[in-house]
């Protein structure tokens, strides 16, 4: 027997083959239509749709036999695939000399016509074929031929659907774990951080008894800011934790709060240094939206213009209007200021200006990543003007 052909770059098309996990798959009616389908139209009796890896020929559909695989060395489908043609088509196997002696014509099965389309994939590769075989000869015309092409190409369809489908639910699985691992970091990070605090606050509580009986005003303020700072940060860690049970909290509770008073209380919990002036808009507006996911767009954007400002007298504004259908707010400085170029990519994940701040700290590159996605989740949108030297404004706008 001659020696077969292989298809170029044959270990490419079998790591390309194994991407689908197609062999040994049970029988699906999809396949099976279509093989009965080629059968009605070019009236032959066998129809296969096969794959074929290093050593075998396996059918995925088989009509009119019962056979499910074959030995590569004796598949005609081998020739088809090696071959550059859109279909291989053998009239007489007994009077072609590559298959002459071939079991498959000699022996029981007494194959003496075979038309076969490669399966051919996205990336170029001959998967197996569609493949036709009778015990008599025949011809097929045109029409039978072009028809015989379509049905090949609805089978590749099929399998790349296929392989596209296990690897999106192979990628959502990652994600759904990838999920899991966050919310039970947030509720153990937020456990761990609310025990301290709890903590904190007892002791400043039994702090403030004591400066009550020596009638210390100066020491009383201080405890008070302490103990009011440790209530909001508690508040915070049992909204954390709500929302890390359900993550969907974090947009769907709406609350009504008031935005002056709402900043400032996150000024108490940010470390505003002297020089720092925030200004406020003149009205405290009334506003319906998640609390924590606008908490944490508001001590980003202030968190950024104190540590990146330069500055002898630092200057935060605020401001604030809106109309039936969006509130929109201004975050401005006079701070580093940041070059047009980088003004998108500020809000991609992990990119940082590589600037050292007031502390000699570097960032993250995920704070405006996060605010980025908190806007967007809230059905909004955010954008900065800025120039160096001359500081930055956020704009943001949020749907009702």
């Amino acid at each position: 027997m001659p020696v077969l052909p292989l298809p170029a770059n044959e270990e490419g098309r079998i790591a390309s083959l194994q991407s689908y996990h197609i062999f040994d798959t049970g029988e699906e009616k999809d396949y099976d239509d279509l093989t009965s389908l080629a059968s009605a139209i070019c009236q032959i009796p066998i129809a296969l749709i096969t794959f074929i890896d290093e050593k075998r020929q396996w059918f995925k559909s088989h009509h009119g036999t019962d056979f499910t695989e074959n030995l590569r060395e004796l598949s005609f489908c081998t020739h088809a695939i090696a071959s550059s043609d859109e279909i291989m088509i053998v009239p007489d196997a007994t009077l072609d000399e590559r298959f002459a002696d071939n079991p498959m014509v000699t022996g029981p099965t007494h194959v003496m016509f075979y038309a076969g389309v490669p399966l051919v994939n996205e990336d170029g590769f001959a998967l197996g074929t569609l493949c036709l075989l009778d015990q008599q000869t025949h011809t097929l015309s045109l029409q039978q031929i072009e028809a015989l092409k379509t049905l090949a190409r609805q089978v590749v369809d099929k399998v790349e659907l296929r392989r596209k489908v296990m690897s999106l639910e192979k990628a959502n699985k990652e994600l759904l774990n990838s999920n899991v691992l966050i919310q039970k970091f947030a509720a153990m990070a937020a456990h761990d951080i609310k025990n301290p605090l709890s903590g904190i606050l007892l002791t400043s509580q039994a702090l403030k008894m004591r400066f009550e009986k020596l009638q210390d005003e100066s020491c009383m303020r201080l405890v008070d800011l302490n103990i009011t700072s440790a209530n909001s940060l508690i508040d915070l860690l049992d909204d954390m934790l709500a929302y890390s049970k359900t993550p969907s909290l974090l947009l769907a509770k709406k609350q009504q709060f008031y935005l002056n008073s709402l900043i400032k209380n996150l000024k108490t919990l940010l470390p505003v240094p002297e020089n720092v002036v925030i200004n406020l808009p003149e009205e405290n507006n009334n506003l319906y939206l998640s609390v924590i996911a606008f908490e944490q767009i508001m001590i980003n954007l202030l968190s950024n213009a104190i540590r990146y400002n330069d500055k002898e007298i630092s200057v935060i504004t605020i401001r604030f209007e809106q109309d039936n259908n969006f509130y929109r707010f201004e975050v401005e400085d006079n701070g580093i200021g940041i070059d047009e170029q980088h003004h998108k990519k500020i809000f991609e994940n992990n990119f940082t200006l590589k600037i050292a701040d007031r502390y000699n700290k570097k960032g993250s590159g995920i704070g405006l990543s996060t605010v980025k996605d908190l806007v967007t989740a809230l059905d909004g949108t955010i954008y900065v003007n800025s120039k160096p030297g001359q500081g930055s404004t956020f704009f943001i706008e949020i749907k009702k």
